[in-house]
């Protein structure tokens, strides 16, 4: 019987379990924006590490704003990296899925947490 997020968080101790469920739903989040980037007959294909931490950084922002660093922190999320962590551990319990090319390696320093959290953080004004 697979884990749950709960158990695995437990066990593994860096992370909230609010951390590893906002890194499984933004992975789905991730997945439908690009889709709706590509033509209507695309096939479904790969994520990238790099584009899932980049999809994460829109999900935060969109559900956080400018507290999105410091939800991220007090989960225990400081880069992109962590973001990396916690898919090989959900890969590792069942939760997620891989490729051979793939290597926790993708998420290193895709980007810096202050600069995009804090930096470079717009309001949309419509």
């Amino acid at each position: 019987m697979k884990k749950t997020i709960e158990e695995i968080a437990r066990e593994d101790g860096r992370y909230d379990a609010r951390a590893m469920k906002f890194v499984f739903e933004g992975l789905a989040a991730t997945i439908d924006r690009l889709r709706q980037q590509e033509e209507p007959d695309a096939a479904p294909r790969h994520i990238s590490g790099q584009e899932l931490a980049w999809g994460l950084a829109h999900t935060a922002q969109k559900r956080w704003g400018r507290l999105a660093a410091m939800v991220l922190a007090y989960w225990g999320l400081h880069t992109t990296r962590d973001f990396g962590e916690i898919v090989y551990l959900m890969i590792d319990s069942g939760w997620m899925t891989s490729q051979e090319t793939d290597t926790i390696e993708d998420f290193d320093n895709v980007f810096d947490f202050v600069d995009v959290f804090e930096n470079r953080y717009t309001i949309e004004i419509r």
